[in-house]
């Protein structure tokens, strides 16, 4: 059997804000009827968590459930519980209409940390979203572009932000975040 590796491979830059693999995270995508009870339970069942409300997410450490659109979510587990949990949600959805795929090796993972300010200006060079902490609060996620891939952000807590892309495009995503966090690099305008 083969050891996995995240996508990035443990890099790192120490910039304006520090830019990092975050690792192997457990990700799935589900699909199906939000009011229904029986997919409701299973999304408890596999992250503790309720159904968030549109673009909004809820966590608890590296396990939680994301809204990504009208009829999925991303639901992230310990990257270990990832095919169980999948087998999990195959059972409890058994005769309703789903889809649920671990989609965990196909996804990069990447985390920013710093000043919050600094956080929230690197990421605001690059992703058309208004990074004021008044419209992109923690606990809210936003699928996107990173300048010029599809990604999905989040603040993670203050001074912590976290990036998903796809694997394919993952060293893209980081070379461009390690450009615009570099030392002078800086704008000022949500620099604390």
């Amino acid at each position: 059997m083969s050891n996995a590796l995240s996508a990035l491979q443990g890099a790192k830059f120490d910039g304006l804000v520090k830019v990092a693999d975050a690792g192997l995270q457990g990700m799935i995508t589900l699909r199906g009827d939000f009011a229904d009870a029986k997919l409701q339970a299973a999304v408890k069942e596999a992250t503790g968590h309720d159904l968030p409300q549109q673009r909004a997410m809820a966590l608890q450490g590296d396990t939680g459930v994301a809204w990504m659109s009208p009829d999925e979510l991303l639901l992230l587990v310990p990257y270990a519980e990832a095919h169980a949990c999948v087998a999990g949600l195959r059972a409890a959805l058994a005769g309703t209409h789903h889809m649920v795929e671990n989609v965990s090796d196909a996804r990069a993972f990447i985390a920013l940390s710093g000043a919050d300010g600094l956080v929230r200006e690197v990421l605001a060079k690059v992703v058309p979203v208004d990074m004021d902490p008044q419209h992109m609060p923690e606990g809210q996620m936003r699928r996107t572009k990173l300048a010029q891939v599809a990604a999905a952000i989040w603040m993670q807590a203050p001074g912590e932000a976290r990036v998903v892309c796809f694997r394919s495009v993952g060293t893209y995503a980081y070379d461009v975040l390690c450009t615009v966090a570099a030392p002078n690099s800086g704008v000022g305008f949500y620099a604390s």
